[in-house]
Parts: C-alpha cells; structure tokens; sequence
C-alpha cells in the first residue's frame, strides 16, 4: 500500500468507525443453533404434560390411515416414497418441535380468576412435562397484547407464568413468549421493560426472556408516514427480539379480505411477509408464516386434500425463506413434515455437490459467490436440524465436518453441535 493509500485507509477507517459498530449492533447475522420448522398452537385449557405425545399418537394414527404406503407420499405431497419411514420416524420421536401455550385468540375471554388459576396450573404442567423430557425443545406463551383493552391482563398473564416458573425451578431453555397484535413500536419497548423487570424480580440474568413479535395488523408493516415499523421495531427489542410471526387471520381480516379468500398466498400476505423479510434480514431475527385454518378432518377424501393444500403451502413457504410455520391441529403434522422432508432431500444432492464444489475450487456448473455458498451451508444444517437429512451423509457429501459447515454458514463456533436431542416418544 502506497503512503496515500495508507493514509486515505486510515481516515477512512476513522470517518467510518461510528457507522462500522452501528452496522455491526444492528446486523450482527444469524444467531447460530436451530430453528423450529414450526410452531404449535394450543389453548392454555387444553395444556398438559402429555400433549406432545398425545399429539403425535394422533398424527401417527391420521397417517397411517390415509397416507398407508410409499405411493400416497408422492400421490398426496409429491415427496419421494422412501421418505415415508423418516416422516413416521418423525411422528413418533419429536412431533412437535416448539409449542405456543396459547392465553390469547385461542384461548379466549375468561374470567380474572380463571385465568390466574390456568397460568400456574400450565406452568406446573411444563415443569412437568420438562422434568420427564417430553416436552418439545422450543416451547413459550402467547399472552394478551399491549393494545389499551388487553394490556392489563396481557402483563397479568406473562408476570404470572414466568413466576410460576420460576417458582418451580426456572425457565425452560428454548422458551420464548410472543406478543400479538403490534399496532406501536412503543408497545415494543414496554415489553422489554417488562421483561427487565421480571427478570429483576425473578432473579433471572439479563437477557434470558427472549420475545417473538406477531405481525397481524396493518399498522406493523406500513406507519402513518409510509414507512415500515419493523425495522424499529426490532431496534426496540433490544436484543431481546427472536422472530417476526406472520399472523394470516387477523391480518387478511383487517385489510378487508373476504373470510373465504384470507390464505397465506394472497397477494396481501405475500407484501406484508416480504416487508417482514427485509425488515429482518441481517439482524438474527427469524421468520414464521402464520397457518392455514383448513383442517385435515373428515373422510379419508377430506383428509388427504386438506394435507395436499396444506404441504403446497409449506413447500411455497420454504421456497420463499420462510423455514417455519404453525401448525394448528394433531393432522397438520404428517403433511408439515412430509413438505418439509421433501423439500430439503430433494435439493440436498445439489446442494452438497455445489459446496463441495466450492470449498474445493472445483467446478460444478454454477459460478457459486460466497453469498451462495452460505446459504447452501445453511439450507444442508437445516435439514440436519429437523431431521430431514443425517448429519454424517452431509458431512460425506460435502467432505467437511459439521463445525466447519457451521463456519461456511456463518453460524457462530461452538453453536451447531448444540441442537436439542428429542425425547423417544413411543406412542
């Protein structure tokens, strides 16, 4: 370097330190660990220890019923025969992989008191059921919004599960609490203060509260002045935010879409989930679709075009970077895990060659970029993740062991060998 270039690179590096360490705070990149594939949702009255398994014994007896042989994989979902075993494998070990006790819509308008018991009655079922190793790894609650109706029973409902918890051991690793209907990035940043506080009162250390914000008003993707929230929005959660939720029901609903016309694929759903990605990206802060309300219930004829609207969904979702979604039912899961185990086996090949290829400077047919090579990283870690591919074909196919298929991701060292093992579940 020349003493001009020197010189200009070291005022450089002075004029752009501030901008340098905002970037850095405000795009830190991926937190590194696993990602749900889905979230369930369940009203808090119906939670119990044993709702796992019980969910899964249900979606195994749906399957086996209708989707009986290698042929209806392909006939209902277009996913490869062999991957039938893996699915079912799926449904007996780890069916529900985060679960959302739900005090909100789904639970609806009770009386004070019958909350208040509900909230420690729950809480004494997920200690349960996390001391016995048959909860989900991911679980969490969904409370009443900051809106002026429901703040003061939103805050009654999260103060009191998190101290039941605490009451009775703690936290659970993986839990994290959802906010809905976000019309205000101040609401935001009462939620932090909230949580500050409890964890102050708990004794739990900073930060252990983490919270995921539902996008289902209009008001959270486009403000007054036109500009979107979101951005600010997760500025405001301080480090605290883990994920945008698309909400499809209350969204559709508010901006005026017929009931029988409200989808994940409206057009309406697709501007504000692009919105929510862009407001995202960068920032470690992951994306969920919201659900569809079809249920897979009925004849066996009912059921299996249920499940074939339902995988097209995901399948869309997960071609859109969208790598999680609700699930609302026991009979959603078959066709959630079906989608999902097709999507990732059927790139894995390519996806393996490509960054074998790469890390070898060999050539595959693609001029792969770094950025490429990242998301193929990624996209083989995911697959590992939910159990869609094995950890020791990926790393044979690559020839890289996982950590450094970790750093080709960019997941942070020492966060890929972490992932929660599943409870055996045997129905």
């Amino acid at each position: 370097m020349t003493d001009l270039a020197a010189a200009l690179a070291d005022a450089l590096d002075a004029e752009l330190a501030a901008v340098d360490a905002e970037l850095a705070r405000t795009y830190p990149g991926d937190s590194g660990g696993r990602q749900p594939v889905h979230t369930v949702y369940v009203p808090a009255d119906r939670f119990h220890r044993g709702l796992t398994a019980e969910w899964g014994q249900d979606a195994l007896e749906a399957f086996d019923a209708v989707a009986a042989g290698p042929a209806d994989l392909t006939a209902i979902w277009g996913a490869p025969g062999e991957l039938r075993e893996r699915v079912r494998a799926k449904l007996v070990t780890e069916p529900i992989e985060d679960l959302r006790i739900d005090f909100e819509d789904g639970y609806g308008t009770r009386p004070e008191a019958e909350e208040d018991a509900e909230i420690v009655r729950a809480a004494e079922e997920l200690t349960a059921a996390v001391a016995a190793g048959v909860a989900p790894p991911f679980t969490g609650i969904r409370f009443r919004g900051f809106e002026a109706a429901t703040r003061r029973r939103g805050v009654r409902t999260l103060v009191g599960f998190v101290e039941a918890l605490c009451a009775r051991g703690g936290v659970p690793a993986g839990f994290v609490v959802t906010l809905p209907k976000v019309t205000a990035t101040a609401q935001v940043a009462a939620l932090v203060a909230v949580l500050d506080s409890l964890e102050a009162e708990c004794g739990l250390p900073a930060g252990t509260l983490r919270f995921e914000i539902q996008v289902e008003t209009p008001q959270s993707v486009i403000a007054p002045d036109g500009t979107s929230p979101l951005p600010g929005m997760i500025a405001a959660g301080a480090g605290r935010c883990s994920g945008l939720h698309y909400g499809t029901y209350d969204y559709s609903a508010s901006c005026g879409i017929a009931a029988e016309y409200q989808s994940l694929e409206h057009p309406a759903a697709d501007h504000a989930k692009a919105v929510m990605q862009v407001a995202a990206a960068g920032t470690g802060v992951r994306l969920s679709d919201g659900s569809t309300n079809v249920m897979p219930v009925g004849a066996p004829a009912a059921v299996r075009d249920a499940w074939a609207l339902h995988g097209r969904l995901v399948r869309r979702s997960l071609e859109r970077g969208f790598y999680q979604g609700w699930d609302l039912h026991p009979a959603q899961l078959p066709s959630r895990f079906a989608a999902v185990f097709a999507f990732f086996a059927g790139s894995a090949d390519s996806a393996a060659r490509r960054l074998r290829a790469y890390r070898e400077r060999a050539d595959s047919g693609f001029l792969d970029e770094p950025a490429t090579a990242v998301a193929l990283a990624g996209f083989l870690l995911r697959g590992v993740d939910c159990g869609a591919l094995d950890a020791e074909w990926v790393t044979k196919s690559v020839g890289a062991p996982e950590p450094d298929l970790a750093a080709l991701a960019r997941r942070p060292a020492g966060r890929v060998l972490d992932r929660p093992q599943p409870p055996i579940m045997e129905p």
